[in-house]
């Protein structure tokens, strides 16, 4: 069916079902129907209509009311602030005029009974939701929700337009699927994949590789100039796995040149991926780089962003269905799961993914409804690569702490911001609490740190059910203990530098290519009674992976000049803390697949572990296993 048939055929079936429905619009806002109603019944209690409906019509539906009806959003807030009781500890209220929804965070959302969402529904004619407020303020969070009510009528305007777009008949004639490796094949950095079909063209991720050269910029990009991908206007969707930089950089590039579509990810990596692009741009301009983007790009990202829910399924092409399922690399993460046709085909891209429990997030998901291909990482999947428990990455670290302040020295521990610095976070905190490093422990967290994990805290049900349970019910929230301080300022960094005490330092960037970890280095790596620890990857070319492989002096600019340092400090190696599954998880999610594809493509892995490990799945499982090469396409369908 066309736009309007669907649009007409779903007011025929309201019509019949609920004749006395007060409807005032309906129209597509992406790939939901959205009807717009004066009847307070039908948009707060008839879930059940809204569920039939979307079964006959096969598209999903929305029920929202009518803005005509609806208190405007500062009478709204001083009304429920009137209804909401004092000890629910009302902590605040935003609204989502997108759903018509007032979420309302307090610090006891059991206080809520039915009769005080009945008396907001009667006053407001929002829909109330109530929940806990996330224990820790995110600047990042409030300032995208804010950003995105500001753009709140271009972005139902883009979202109209998108709906007719995904209702566009289907091409006739052959049908055909690609993939295209447009980065991230047999290296880490830069992903970006191109699936296509004779209707449609839909880029998962689009990162970069930190080499830090103003004058070759485009060597941190994919293969963006590539005939498959150009021009940018010809893609229909973008779908982001995570907000790393290495998949989520050089997204607003797009923006730059032409594209004008939408975004999928988790609400989370939306934010987390806002907050590292600009912090890219920050870093890049106090370093004199030449800037791929504005910070303008990133906005544009932001207002054409649709977010998903884990298991949530939306059309994002006339003949591609897109659902996100947990990864259980980074807060969000999430593999994708490509629907092509009607039932014809499904290719699963994993993304970054930890095939394990970890301190903060539940194990990636190997079951799906169907799957043909899987395109999967294999960061630590080479020959050489010894799987570390989580256990010996805890012990390991306690060591080196103990050790360490046992000769009077500090920890320098080089972290991204987002992960691997909450999970070290909750090693440490944890020793802390059971009397595993000394009582006096002070640990500094430099570079967007606390920011990132506010932005954890405020999205609790994507951590694990141990730790949200933690953090929401029993008000034990680990990342505020008093054996962490922030830094904020220069000042503080040095005062941090020149104390004689000893002290563990968990700083940015995690490969360190840039970032406070630098300064960092520079002050304590001539004392041998200090420890440089690693805990996480460090890729080929970055100044960890040298620093790592035994360099026993660097170069670094300091002051505007080239200056020599000398690393008589210990380095060390607390390995198993990655986000990455080893090779023994890898092997254990494809076989606990259900089902099993036919089809293996290994990516994102560096030098030869892709080709070596796509030799392995073949002997073990005996399903097609392929490493393709950047810039190759393979036809799946």
């Amino acid at each position: 069916m066309s736009f309007r048939d669907y649009l007409s055929e779903g007011r025929s079936i309201f019509d019949r079902l609920y004749p006395d429905n007060k409807i005032t619009e309906i129209d597509y806002e992406g790939s939901t129907i959205v009807v717009y109603t004066k009847d307070q019944n039908l948009f707060s209690q008839r879930d059940d209509l809204a569920r039939q409906i979307a079964q006959e019509l096969r598209r999903r539906i929305a029920i929202r009311p009518d803005p005509s009806i609806m208190s405007d959003e500062k009478e709204a807030d001083a009304k429920i602030r009137g209804i909401i009781p004092s000890d629910a500890g009302l902590q605040d209220i935003y609204f989502e005029p997108d759903t018509g929804e007032a979420v309302i965070e307090v610090d006891e959302p059991t206080i809520a009974n039915p009769e005080i969402i009945k008396s907001i529904k009667a006053e407001t004619n929002w829909s109330p939701r109530i929940v806990r407020a996330p224990p820790m303020y995110s600047r990042t969070v409030k300032e995208v929700r804010e950003y995105l009510r500001d753009v709140k009528k271009e972005r139902k305007e883009f979202l109209h337009n998108l709906g007719i777009k995904l209702t566009t008949p289907l091409m006739p004639g052959e049908t055909w699927i690609r993939i295209t490796a447009l980065g991230g094949h047999r290296e880490v950095g830069r992903s970006a994949t191109l699936i296509s079909t004779n209707n449609s063209k839909v880029l998962v991720d689009c990162g970069m590789i930190n080499i830090n050269d103003p004058e070759h910029p485009w060597e941190e990009a994919p293969y963006l100039y590539a005939p498959e991908i150009q021009p940018f206007t010809s893609l229909d969707a973008v779908v982001l796995t995570h907000a790393h930089l290495d998949h989520s950089g050089l997204l607003p590039l797009l923006f730059k040149y032409g594209y004008t579509g939408p975004v999928y990810s988790t609400a989370p990596t939306r934010d987390l991926a806002a907050l590292l692009q600009n912090d890219y741009l920050k870093v890049s301009h106090s370093e004199n780089h030449k800037l791929s983007y504005e910070s303008k790009h990133v906005r544009e990202e932001l207002k054409h962003t649709i977010s998903l829910k884990y298991n949530e399924t939306a059309d994002i092409t006339p003949d591609i269905r897109l659902t996100f399922y947990n990864a259980g690399h980074i807060l969000g993460s999430a593999a994708v799961h490509l629907h092509i046709g009607e039932g014809l085909y499904n290719v699963v891209l994993s993304g970054d993914q930890k095939y394990e429990k970890t301190w903060l997030f539940n194990p990636a998901v190997n079951r799906f409804p169907r799957v043909e291909t899987l395109m999967l990482e294999s960061t630590y999947a080479g020959r050489d690569d010894y799987s570390y428990t989580r256990n010996e990455a805890t012990n390991t670290l306690i060591d080196v702490v103990n050790r360490t302040f046992d000769r009077g020295g500090s920890v320098l521990v080089p972290v991204f911001a987002v992960g691997r610095s909450q999970e070290v976070m909750l090693v440490l905190e944890d020793a802390y609490r059971n009397k595993m490093i000394p009582e006096n422990t002070k640990v500094y967290l430099d570079g967007m740190i606390m920011e990132a994990t506010a932005i954890h805290a405020a999205y609790p049900e994507f951590l694990n059910r141990d730790l949200r349970d933690q953090i929401m019910i029993k008000r034990e929230n680990p990342f505020l203990s008093p054996i962490f301080t922030s830094v904020e300022t220069r000042k503080q960094r040095i005062d941090v530098c020149d104390s004689p005490e000893s002290k563990v330092i968990l700083a940015t960037a995690g490969m360190m290519n840039g970032g406070p970890v630098l300064e960092y280095f520079k002050t304590l790596s001539a004392d041998s009674r200090n420890t440089l620890a690693f805990v996480g990857y460090q890729a080929d070319g970055t100044l960890g992976r040298r620093i790592q492989s035994g360099a026993s002096s660097i170069t670094l600019s300091d002051g505007g000049k080239s200056t020599k340092f000398d690393i008589n400090m210990a380095v060390e190696n607390a390995e198993g803390f990655s986000g990455h599954s080893t090779k023994r998880e890898l092997l254990n999610f494809i076989g606990g697949m259900q089902p099993r594809p036919n089809r293996i493509l290994v990516n994102h892995g560096d030098g030869n572990k892709c080709y070596d490990f796509a030799r392995l799945i073949h002997t073990k499982f005996g399903v097609e296993a392929i490493s393709m090469k950047n810039l190759e396409t393979t036809r799946l369908f």
